[in-house]
């Protein structure tokens, strides 16, 4: 799959960084030597925990290249490795391991969460948060004008296999038979775009990747334009012009031991 676009998916940073926010603020541990930040993309995760925890060794982890030479332009204080998250092994367990909406691109959650949690220090904490939106407009119609186009072969069967989410109450079991105290929540949140266009704009550097990589130039246009046009009835605009997009996520801070 081709790189990450960093520039891209900052577009709309903000909105990006508001779970991050609100997923760290639920760490309960004031004081933390080792942290690693698990899918870190372009920084905007690992600053967050840098402001936090300005005294500890913050590790950036991610697998693009593109986005760890942003990051590290943006936070040249803390460390970046490029790694694969289901096999990444930290030198010495963490005390905070972060990832926020990356595991969602990472298969078997039934042996990653332990895996994860196995890279913690006694009182550690593995905080984690991914997108649970495959059911939303926004990503359904990805996959109906996907299989009702001319694209659906060579668009290949893992885009439509995205990895989808165990059940809540499934990771709350899994977390506590390894040894975690967990605190789970799920939050739905609204975010005000200034037009269905901007919707497209959102998802083309995370979910629609799968789907335009594939295509070359003119057939990228062609699906766009049918994504565009089943978007439009989906979405409604508001009172004053804009569109609500609902984005649900859910939240999990799992403290070992």
């Amino acid at each position: 799959m081709k790189d990450w676009n960093p520039e891209l998916y900052l577009q709309f940073e903000a909105e990006r960084t508001r779970p991050a926010r609100e997923l760290l603020a639920r760490i309960d541990r004031s004081h933390a030597r080792y942290i690693s930040d698990l899918g870190c993309g372009p920084g905007n995760s690992t600053e967050l925990l840098h402001q936090a925890y300005p005294q500890s060794a913050i590790t950036g982890v991610d697998s693009s290249a593109a986005m760890l030479a942003q990051a590290k332009q943006r936070l040249p204080l803390c460390q970046f490795q490029q790694a694969d998250i289901s096999t990444w092994q930290p030198d010495v367990p963490q005390d905070i391991i972060y990832a926020n909406a990356s595991l969602q691109w990472v298969p078997d959650h039934q042996k990653l969460l332990p895996h994860l949690v196995r890279q913690l220090a006694d009182g550690g904490s593995l905080a984690l948060q991914v997108p649970d939106n495959l059911e939303q407009p926004s990503h359904a119609l990805m996959r109906k004008v996907a299989m009702e186009g001319q694209w659906e072969d060579k668009i290949g069967e893992q885009a439509f296999r995205s990895n989808r989410l165990l059940a809540t109450d499934e990771y709350y079991d899994l977390l506590v038979s390894h040894g975690c105290k967990v605190d789970i929540w799920r939050t739905t949140f609204y975010h005000v775009m200034p037009s269905v266009e901007a919707i497209i704009e959102w998802v083309r550097s995370t979910g629609l990747r799968p789907f335009l990589n594939p295509l070359d130039e003119s057939e990228q246009q062609a699906f766009l334009h049918l994504y565009l046009s089943e978007l439009q009835q989906a979405y409604s605009v508001r009172q004053d012009g804009n569109v609500l997009l609902a984005f649900p996520r859910l939240f999990m801070v799992a403290q070992r031991g």
